[in-house]
Order: C-alpha cells, then sequence, then structure tokens
C-alpha cells in the first residue's frame, strides 16, 4: 500500500467513501498519478509535484491543490463553501460539486505542466 491509499483506509463512515471517490476522480483525471505526501498530507504527485490531496479534519474534508491561484479560481464558481488560502473545505452532508473538483485537479496539473515545460522550453 502506499501514502494515499493507506490515508483512505484509516478513514471511517461517509468520509471515507466520500475522500475515496474525490481521489479515484483524481486519478481518471490525470492518469500516471503517483501517490506520496506534500505538506504532511497522503496527496498525489504529477510530474513529481504535487497534485492534489484531500484530507478529514475537525471542520469536516478539505481538498488542496497546493495553489491558491488554483483554489482562488474555482472558489469563484461554487456557493456555500468556506476555503482557506490552500483548499476548499466541505462536509459529506454538503460535499464539493464534482465539477468544482474536477477543476481543482485540472487547474493544478495545467499549472504543474506549464511551469515544468516553460523550464524545459
Amino acid at each position: 500500500m502506499t501514502e494515499v491509499t493507506e490515508y483512505v483506509a484509516s478513514l471511517t463512515g461517509p468520509e471515507r467513501d466520500l475522500v475515496a471517490r474525490l481521489l479515484d476522480r483524481a486519478r481518471a483525471l490525470v492518469p500516471g498519478v503517483e501517490e506520496g505526501t506534500s505538506y504532511g498530507m497522503a496527496a498525489f504527485r504529477h510530474r513529481g509535484r504535487p497534485l492534489v490531496a484531500v484530507a478529514v479534519g475537525s471542520r469536516g474534508c478539505t481538498a488542496y491543490p497546493f495553489s491558491s491561484d488554483v483554489t482562488a479560481a474555482v472558489l469563484a464558481t461554487p456557493d456555500g463553501f468556506d476555503a482557506t488560502k490552500g483548499g476548499i473545505r466541505f462536509t459529506a452532508d454538503h460535499p464539493l460539486p464534482d465539477a468544482a473538483f474536477d477543476a481543482l485537479v485540472a487547474g493544478r496539473r495545467a499549472e504543474i505542466d506549464a511551469a515544468l515545460d516553460r523550464v524545459r522550453g
């Protein structure tokens, strides 16, 4: 097992199903993601850089795209969600819409690709 798989296995209740479903979406959106850690959280990595983590805390779940720009861009779309500079909070009773989560993942992937392709350019 790896970091993300172990983290999801450690969860219980509706949060476990929600986190697993979102991370499955991320894996489908970005084939070949690697499991690892970033900022102490189990996270998917793309091209060696942190892509997304979904963590459960005392206030519910938070999706972290490891980019304040991506968080701000996506947060402008769904109403009724609390956020930090780096992530969007939600609960099992009020989950983040799939389209918003997909936008987090796609936005972060594009950001990583642009940065790495510019360096290699």
